[in-house]
């Protein structure tokens, strides 16, 4: 293991695969955070938005990390976000009284409303599942999803050998930058030199998937008999009451956007 990866493989180990959520089983981490998000998905206002951040944010402080971790895992949702809600508010429907106006940007105080309302729903779908999945492990998201849910084994297997396979991204990609380095052909052009080793890094994944698919097949991970399982995975009381809490998320924000008059069914009548 290199030395920059160490540090992060130590703070996983400590601290994301301890504490309560990381004996919950997977299953009820991803039913949770379908709980979460399929309610905000057909609603779009700033009452359930914001109410669900809020009651997140509070249960973020039992989830058993630590705030650099926290702040890593999510740092992609704090990105992402807020330029989401910036495109809707210079491209969004114009509403209300305008605000700013140039060329095709047009910022009126309903597409302020709506950017708002958006960038509040994006952190309260995908804070909760960035959350739940950082202690999940790929083995124990692929028992559950055989034995709990009774998905096809092959499609379950293959699922978690792609998974795998994730993690040697990062490696490829540093040693095609070494190799080309050595060969001095990465000293200029860095904008070309990032699409020839995308290319080459997506060549060689092609390959590798071909050759695990072909290893995976020839040690009968493609037959139809039923398989079995060296481990257990069984749906605890502790997966229970994360998919309740998270219910209870869900309702308390619909509720209170219900009650002050905010709620906005996207596929209902507009407008």
């Amino acid at each position: 293991m290199s030395e920059s990866a160490a540090p992060f493989a130590a703070e996983r180990t400590t601290d994301a695969r301890h504490g309560w959520l990381a004996g919950v089983n997977p299953v009820a981490k991803l039913a949770a955070s379908a709980v979460i998000a399929l309610p905000l998905v057909f609603t779009l206002d700033i009452v359930s938005a914001a109410v669900a951040v809020v009651l997140e944010c509070v249960l973020f402080l039992f989830a058993g990390l630590s705030w650099r971790t926290f702040w890593i895992r999510t740092a992609p949702v704090w990105i992402a976000a807020p330029l989401t809600g910036v495109t809707i508010a210079l491209y969004g429907r114009s509403s209300g009284t305008v605000v700013f106006e140039w060329f095709i940007m047009r910022v009126s105080e309903g597409s302020l409303e709506l950017a708002l309302a958006t960038f509040l729903r994006v952190l309260a779908i995908a804070l909760p599942s960035v959350v739940l999945f950082v202690t999940v492990d790929p083995t124990d998201l692929a028992d559950g999803l055989a034995q709990v849910w009774r998905l096809p084994a092959r499609f379950v297997m293959g699922a978690l050998a792609g998974l795998r396979m994730v993690g040697l991204f990062i490696d490829d990609w540093r040693a095609l930058e070494l190799a080309r380095r050595a060969r001095g052909v990465a000293d200029a052009g860095r904008l070309r030199r990032f699409f020839g080793m995308a290319f080459a890094l997506l060549v060689l994944s092609i390959r590798r998937g071909s050759k695990l698919a072909t290893a995976m097949e020839a040690r009968g991970f493609g037959a139809d008999t039923p398989r079995t399982f060296a481990r257990e995975s069984r749906f605890s009381a502790s997966g229970w009451i994360l998919v309740a809490i998270a219910a209870a998320v869900s309702i308390i924000a619909v509720a209170a956007a219900v009650a002050t008059g905010a709620f906005n069914f996207i596929l209902g009548p507009q407008d």
